[in-house]
């Protein structure tokens, strides 16, 4: 999930309740985007995780549902088909409209891809659309439904998808086969973003070729290789949402979307819910992300808890070189801090006097470039046990905690 997630319900175009999630940045969101997930999948997949977090990250909310009949939606998966998911899209974009603001983003995976160019014209206030390893064609969905013989025959049959028991009647079939989507591209009107693997082994990559030979500018193309169909490996989603992320901020009709920002002198940290430990740190219109390695049963998406600290030591000790070499006039060329956290026992720190137990010690090393002499080097080694961060640290802390109302 993203920074901050509603679970949130809305009518989807056959009558039926239609489950959503809406990730929300920390700040009051710039823009809002709308998700569509591949076939027979939901919106909890990694793909469609990965991109509301990146999202999210750069102030843009995202709103991703289950279609009609799958995930956690109501209605028969057997009554759908391609006509009834771009009127869900339409219908989720009319939610979004009442409720909060228009997507001026639409996203769509696979087949959802497909969907999100259907539904383009219906939705005028987007003016961006990205579709990954998308079918140019939604018939080329047909080639994955076994069976199709016996449900053209008969009218309806159960077959299994992706391990999971679906029933397909022919409408679905004659459906998908009956639509062309190269005037639509053609016509779009928006900008338009082809993202696809070339190692895509059930939409092959030729489709991309044809949705963008098809467009005309503005559109970009970029390609997610190695990655697989579903973005099945973490490090494909993220780069795909980056990416979108990025390109969206571009396109956008309202106010350039800023980072996630916290209230002046505040720093705010938020589980993103992507892992056990995935953070999200908001100071002001910065973030970044804080994590655990994997050993230790993060994702390793970002510093950890202790690296943060570091950081900000390390970050205080250069600012205040730089800093007060610039008030004396010194030649100090840059600064380079590196830090190390360690618990040892008291015993074993030379300059830890007469302390017992175990304590925290932080080794500070500190490389000075430029034409310095031994006096200066000696007196900014003494400021950088001076600046801010440091005192801080050694000093006594009081850190009254208190649940929020």
């Amino acid at each position: 999930m993203a920074p901050d997630t509603a679970k949130v319900e809305f009518p989807g175009a056959l009558g039926a309740s239609l489950n959503a999630r809406l990730d929300l940045p920390v700040a009051p969101p710039a823009a809002y985007a709308l998700f569509a997930h591949c076939f027979t999948c939901s919106k909890d997949t990694r793909a469609a995780t990965y991109l509301a977090a990146a999202l999210a990250e750069r102030g843009i909310a995202t709103l991703r549902f289950d279609f009609t009949g799958l995930g956690g939606s109501g209605g028969d998966f057997a009554n759908t088909n391609f006509t009834s998911n771009v009127d869900d899209l339409v219908a989720a974009a009319d939610f979004l409209r009442a409720r909060y603001r228009a997507p001026e983003l639409l996203v769509g995976h696979s087949l959802g891809g497909a969907a999100v160019l259907a539904a383009a014209p219906r939705i005028p206030e987007a003016t961006g659309v990205a579709t990954i390893n998308a079918p140019f064609d939604p018939a080329h969905v047909l080639a994955l439904i076994p069976n199709r013989d016996e449900i053209a025959r008969v009218g309806e049959a159960e077959v299994v998808l992706a391990g999971r028991p679906f029933r397909i009647r022919k409408q679905l079939l004659d459906d998908l086969g009956g639509h062309n989507l190269a005037d639509i591209v053609r016509r779009l009107g928006k900008a338009l973003l082809v993202m696809h693997s070339p190692r895509d082994d059930t939409v092959e990559i030729e489709n991309a070729t044809q949705i963008f030979q098809a467009a005309r500018h503005p559109k970009s193309f970029v390609s997610l290789d190695p990655a697989d169909h579903l973005l099945t490996r973490r490090e494909d989603a993220t780069y795909a949402g980056h990416v979108l992320a990025a390109w969206a901020e571009r396109y956008l009709q309202g106010a350039r979307p800023a980072a996630p920002a916290a209230l002046p002198g505040k720093v705010v940290v938020r589980e993103t819910r992507e892992g056990k430990f995935t953070q999200l740190l908001a100071a002001g219109r910065h973030t970044v992300r804080a994590d655990e390695p994997v050993a230790a049963g993060g994702l390793d998406s970002g510093m950890s808890p202790y690296d943060c600290l570091l950081a900000g030591l390390g970050a205080c000790t250069s600012m205040t070189l730089r800093l007060y070499a610039d008030l004396k006039g010194f030649p100090l060329e840059r600064a380079t801090v590196e830090l190390k956290h360690a618990k040892i026992h008291a015993v074993d720190c030379a300059e830890c006097e007469t302390r017992e137990g175990k304590i925290d010690l932080i080794e500070r090393v500190i490389r000075l470039e430029g034409a310095l002499d031994t006096a200066q080097r000696a007196k900014l080694l003494a400021i950088a046990n001076k600046c801010p961060v440091h005192r801080t640290l050694t000093s006594e802390v009081t850190i009254p905690t208190r649940l929020a109302d």
